[in-house]
């Protein structure tokens, strides 16, 4: 019997809300793929902050959406719905999905799928996409990042921070970040960040300001949101931009909007999981045709911090929650 015909799947889940201990190994029916979709036997799964915060019960699926966690993977489509190409079956993939990747067996939109260079591990692979899809459409898409300008992005050795280096040095921007140690910092200038500040000893307005000249960034990409933004929009030049993903420090913000004025600062902010399938589509069409080819050609390549069998999805989320981290963390799926 093919591995496609089994009624069941191992993934890691958890019956209610809770710390990290909560994840557990259990069967799941097997998903079948509707129009669009193909099957993707799963080789490794990438973990982000979301999937922390929907083990929690703040950050539920979508509509539609598998409630397993897991927004990125990468491995090999085994079936295919209708209207998907015939050309995938069999191909190795990585894909951004809603929802699913902490599975053996994971839908993915055809169209959100980009196909893995034969020189890229499966585990790197499924490193790329949230972090990729995330960062190139809010450096580049909404805060219509140029070449030569300057960009402040928190977090420095996460995920988000690393491909923001990454693509900065491709892309010809200037990265500044912070980060929450010295080891850190190293880490993120040893990347090819312009500079990098501790800001448990250090005051990150002060030292942008120092490190530009006073005149500031033109970019801040934030993660923190909370009493952090105020501080961001120092941080700014004129007709800066500040670009927000997530809200870690809290969601509300106190803001003087007669600077914003005066300054002509843009402030605008997206999360991607919802969005609709189309939209999705198009952006993975723009990276296929602007960032993949840094990929296959091997100068685009996911900082790795560790990798954990499904079996540690719990140590693996206390891992991510601790802050230890440098770069990604991947679930690998064993037989």
């Amino acid at each position: 019997m093919a591995e496609t015909d089994a009624e069941t799947m191992t993934v890691a889940h958890y019956a209610g809300p809770g710390g990290p201990d909560v994840l557990k190994l259990c069967d799941w029916p097997m998903p079948r793929p509707g129009p669009g979709d193909v099957l993707v036997k799963v080789a490794a799964a990438g973990l982000n902050q979301a999937d922390t915060m929907q083990r929690k019960g703040f950050y539920p699926p979508p509509p539609g959406a598998s409630p397993i966690i897991g927004l990125e993977i990468a491995g090999e489509v085994v079936a295919l719905g209708e209207g998907a190409p015939a050309a995938m079956l069999g191909q190795q993939v990585c894909a951004l999905v809603p929802g699913g990747g902490y599975a053996q067996f994971c839908l993915a939109r055809a169209a959100h799928c980009l196909p893995v260079p034969a020189d890229l591990s499966l585990t790197e692979a499924a490193a790329l996409p949230e972090t990729l899809f995330t960062v190139w459409h809010n450096v580049f898409e909404r805060a219509w990042a140029r070449e030569g300008e300057t960009i402040l992005v928190h977090g420095g050795t996460s995920g988000i921070g690393t491909m923001t280096i990454d693509l900065g040095r491709l892309f010809g921007l200037r990265v500044i970040v912070t980060c929450g140690s010295d080891e850190k910092c190293a880490r993120a200038l040893s990347l090819g960040a312009a500079h990098a500040i501790n800001y448990k000893t250090s005051d990150f307005v002060e030292e942008v300001a120092r490190v530009t000249g006073g005149k500031g960034v033109e970019i801040v990409f934030d993660m923190v949101g909370g009493d952090y933004v105020p501080r961001n929009l120092q941080c700014l030049a004129e007709d800066g931009r500040h670009v927000t993903i997530a809200t870690q420090g809290g969601a509300k913000a106190e803001i003087n909007m007669v600077a914003l004025m005066v300054r002509r600062l843009t402030m605008t902010g997206s999360t991607l999981r919802p969005r609709a399938d189309e939209f999705k589509a198009l952006l993975a069409q723009e990276i296929a045709a602007n960032a993949w080819p840094f990929v296959e050609s091997g100068q685009l390549r996911p900082v790795m911090d560790r990798v954990f069998p499904l079996a540690e999805a719990a140590s693996a989320h206390a891992r991510l929650e601790a802050g230890e981290h440098m770069g990604k963390i991947v679930l690998e799926m064993q037989a």
